[in-house]
């Protein structure tokens, strides 16, 4: 297994949200803490249980089938938020990718093609879904991607 404090890492924020890994990759100020921190708020609102696992640096590692994200080593438990500063979270040291989100700058179009609701990951193929990074209910329409995932409550618990 790679040593999460010396292997490569990617541009991304993980979540572990009702057992299921979401992966939020994106450019630097793309939204991809805060939008990291609001899954875990709509979690937590719908009573799932739910967990920062990283944060702005993502180490993945597939194995046996799986993509496996987890937080370097010296960021771990800790996320930013966008003028103030580093704030520490509940953390979970790892798991196992899900959803692949890709939170970006153009807005993409309204109806995605069939071809797009998958992705390839480090030779992993995981469903995929694009978000834009000025969307204004970014988690209501996650909430519904992720809902696609066997058995995920997409109204909020009574």
């Amino acid at each position: 297994m790679a040593d999460p404090r010396v292997a490569p890492t990617v541009h991304a924020s993980a979540v572990l949200i009702g057992g299921r890994g979401i992966l939020l990759r994106g450019a630097s100020g793309a939204g991809k803490s805060i939008l990291a921190l609001d899954l875990l708020a709509e979690a937590a609102r719908r009573g799932l249980d739910a967990a920062l696992v990283a944060d702005d640096r993502t180490v993945l590692q597939p194995t046996h089938g799986r993509l496996i994200a987890r937080a370097a080593t010296t960021l771990a438990g800790r996320a930013e938020l966008r003028g103030l500063g580093i704030v520490e979270v509940a953390h979970e040291p790892a798991m196992v990718v899900a959803l692949v989100v890709d939170v970006v700058w153009e807005q993409p179009p309204r109806l995605p093609d069939a071809i797009d609701e998958t992705i390839v990951v480090e030779g992993i193929l995981l469903p995929h879904v694009v978000s834009w990074s000025q969307d204004r209910a970014p988690v209501l329409k996650l909430w519904h991607a992720i809902a696609r995932l066997d058995g995920w409550p997409v109204a909020a618990e009574k």
